[in-house]
């Protein structure tokens, strides 16, 4: 049997052992919280987030508690929401792939969304704002897949679910897989990654935090980074370079959070996918 847990922590560790510009990661700290939280946040959230017999709502909810009783604050919640739907469909009987977890998502219920949305209400997450349907602060009468399909447009966490992880799978696995076979170290696959993620989409976290605007120009500025970062042959000649535009974006105060969780999602997509 596969140590689930493990390989959640795993893909929370390997994620911050990592450059990416803005975030948290090994190398710089950032917006008021140090990599020790992080690596806080994912053991304590390992031990409850991958329990067998749960629902996805019991395990986004739980493991959200257990990160708030470890370090107070959110540091996980995309993570968490990402995680949970594949972590279930790895206890299938067929095993996890982008099939079993489809039918995770298609499965999902009303008491799923219920517990997710006090997750979040737990966690907080900066510049959620308020909308006028399926408000996190009102009770949700609809499903998680219902909820998550109604916030596609405006966060990428959600379209993962509206769109059954299709960037996860198509975009996030095969640049992983790519950079790790051309440079044989999965902390430059990471970064790669990332950075793909952050040049492919704008970022729901600093849509949300800031506006729409600066998330469309720091995905451009993510695409040059993307480009003169992987036609290295050897990638740590870009890695000034990168910690540079990683100390100009906690400058500014941007974090693109976002892309940070969906790179976790990929680490453990790909990692479940090879058991």
């Amino acid at each position: 049997m596969i140590d689930i847990a493990s390989l959640y922590r795993d893909a929370c560790m390997a994620e911050l052992s990592a450059v990416k510009p803005g975030n948290v990661h090994m190398f710089a700290d950032g917006h008021g919280m140090v990599v020790q939280d992080f690596i806080k946040s994912a053991d304590a959230s390992s031990h409850v987030i991958a329990l067998p017999n749960l629902s996805v709502g019991d395990r986004i909810l739980s493991a959200v508690k257990a990160t708030w009783g470890a370090v107070g604050c959110n540091t996980n919640l995309g993570i968490i929401l990402l995680a949970a739907p594949m972590i279930q469909g790895a206890y299938s009987k067929d095993g996890f792939s982008q099939n079993t977890l489809q039918n995770v998502l298609n499965n999902l219920i009303v008491d799923d969304a219920v517990k997710a949305y006090e997750a979040i209400s737990i966690a907080t997450p900066a510049g959620l704002g308020a909308v006028q349907e399926h408000d996190v602060s009102q009770t949700p009468q609809i499903t998680l897949l219902e909820a998550m399909q109604a916030a596609s447009d405006r966060d990428l966490i959600a379209q993962q679910y509206a769109n059954g992880y299709q960037d996860i799978f198509n975009l996030g696995v095969t640049t992983y897989q790519h950079y790790l076979a051309k440079w044989e170290r999965s902390a430059w696959a990471i970064s790669a990654t990332y950075l793909v993620f952050l040049e492919a989409f704008e970022d729901s976290h600093i849509a949300r935090k800031y506006r729409k605007e600066v998330a469309q120009a720091i995905q451009l500025e993510a695409k040059s980074h993307f480009i003169n970062f992987t036609s290295q042959e050897n990638p740590k000649l870009y890695q000034a370079a990168l910690l540079a535009w990683d100390a100009d974006l906690k400058r500014r105060g941007i974090n693109p959070g976002t892309s940070a969780d969906l790179t976790v999602a990929t680490i453990l997509a790909n990692e479940l996918l090879l058991c």
